[in-house]
């Protein structure tokens, strides 16, 4: 049986074929002979409560001037897909929101969406760690102002990030008596109607913030460390850090032993977890990033782990 995959993915236009992590998906289930079916977010759409998409089947290769080519385009009910895989990336705006509204609509046609489309809803990818307190630093979210500077005087030194950014948009690190703290702490909360998250600052952020993967609730034995410019800290690639492969720790370990449960539970299948020194900082559902890195650096295919996964679900149904 040739699996029809559908991937709903930010444009093939400008992505980066060496680190692109939905592009490696595509190759692999290339590499399957499976009829693959590219869909950007405003090509979803309902009729009279059924879902559909503006689809275009596409062929890939890893070729740096043209990476991709359209074989065919059609408007199509999603039912007639076998695995649609969710990777748009954030901001988890209202459109977005409105795709996984319809998404699950192809889900209840029998359609297996990759992650499942209310959990992405409902695991934002700062808040989901309070899920673990086990795992986590010390860490507020709230709103106000007030509160922010009392969690401040007591840690000393925070990170204050806002709960839909990802590339590390919109990091601040704060000590006690920035003069800017006030003027941040507007900014970020929209003037105390948005809430944001603090959590201690952890000085091991200098030692990489490390993206670790798991596919249906298990764990990747090695992490990829990205490691903060000079002058930084954040860690983020897109924020100039550098990255270095290491195998995971015991700690690292148990914390992937501790969220891996309620991922597969949730049915969130393919989850990047990040964690600096000790610490769970993020889970990320949205669009997990660093597969090629990884791959890269100790021979695996972890791509190859996702679409085991999604052929025995298939074959199952």
């Amino acid at each position: 049986m040739t699996i029809k995959l559908g991937m709903v993915i930010d444009s093939l236009d400008h992505i980066n074929i060496n680190k692109d992590t939905g592009f490696a998906m595509m190759l692999e289930a290339q590499v399957r002979l499976w009829e693959i079916h590219y869909i950007q977010l405003d090509d979803l759409f309902l009729l009279n409560g059924v879902a559909h998409a503006q689809t275009q089947i596409v062929s890939v290769q890893r070729d740096p001037i043209s990476w991709y080519s359209i074989v065919r385009k059609q408007s199509i009910p999603l039912a007639k897909l076998d695995c649609i895989i969710m990777r748009k990336e954030p901001p988890v705006d209202q459109a977005y929101i409105y795709a996984t509204h319809i998404l699950e609509q192809a889900e209840q046609a029998g359609v297996y969406v990759v992650n499942k489309p209310q959990s992405l809803r409902d695991a934002n990818e700062k808040l989901f760690t309070a899920w673990f307190p086990q795992c986590c630093t010390k860490t507020l979210v709230t709103c106000k102002a007030d509160l922010i500077r009392d969690f401040l005087n007591e840690q000393q030194e925070i990170i204050l990030k806002p709960l839909d950014g990802m590339g590390g948009v919109s990091v601040f690190h704060l000590r006690r008596n920035d003069p800017n703290l006030s003027v941040i702490i507007e900014t970020i909360s929209a003037h105390g109607t948005q809430q944001v998250m603090a959590q201690r600052y952890l000085p091991e952020i200098k030692d990489g913030d490390k993206r670790i993967l798991i596919v249906n609730g298990e764990v990747i034995p090695y992490a990829l460390a990205r490691i903060p410019a000079q002058g930084e800290t954040r860690g983020n690639i897109a924020a100039g850090g550098t990255a270095k492969g290491q195998s995971l720790s015991d700690r690292d370990q148990w914390i992937a032993q501790q969220v891996g449960p309620t991922l597969k539970e949730k049915g969130l299948v393919f989850v990047g977890i990040d964690v600096i020194g000790d610490y769970l900082t993020e889970i990320n559902v949205t669009s997990p990033t660093c597969v090629q890195e990884l791959d890269a650096l100790f021979g695996l295919n972890i791509c190859a782990h996702l679409m085991d996964h999604i052929e025995t679900k298939i074959s199952l149904e």
